[in-house]
């Protein structure tokens, strides 16, 4: 990784969509250059995938929460990623250090829908024991 790659991967994290040719211009290599490095980037898994951004507002999912959760026994903790990582509505999921055991990221329509998840998906979990959710009401 040069100086080139990292201006091509700042490029494409702003857009994806974003062709050869205009990255080209913007890190003065030529086409053929440009496309031969993004494909080392593919190859090197530096660059993994290519995804969207949504707004959640337009998709109905207006409420975004965030949700502590602590696991009432270690031999659940693994069990409890791969289960939650799959249900609608998460969008990340993190394991933690400290007070909790992950921190889950949840887009849900409204607060109905969050107290439905909270107790039909996580509660009903066998690894749940604390849930404790925030709510962001503006981004």
């Amino acid at each position: 990784m040069d100086n080139i790659d990292t201006a091509i991967l700042d490029c494409l994290k702003k857009n994806g969509r974003v062709t050869a040719s205009e990255i080209s211009k913007k890190v003065k290599l030529s086409i053929p250059a440009v496309a031969e490095r993004i494909r080392k980037l593919e190859q090197n898994s530096i660059i993994q995938k290519y995804t969207i951004k949504l707004d959640r507002r337009q998709t109905g999912q207006k409420l975004l929460a965030f949700i502590f959760v602590n696991i009432d026994k270690t031999e659940h903790i693994n069990a409890f990623r791969s289960q939650i990582t799959v249900l609608p509505g998460v969008l990340e999921c993190h394991h933690l250090a400290g007070a909790y055991d992950y921190l889950l990221k949840v887009s849900v329509s409204d607060t109905d829908a969050l107290e439905s998840f909270l107790t039909n998906k996580l509660k009903k979990s066998p690894a749940s024991a604390v849930l404790i959710p925030l709510l962001l009401w503006q981004r």
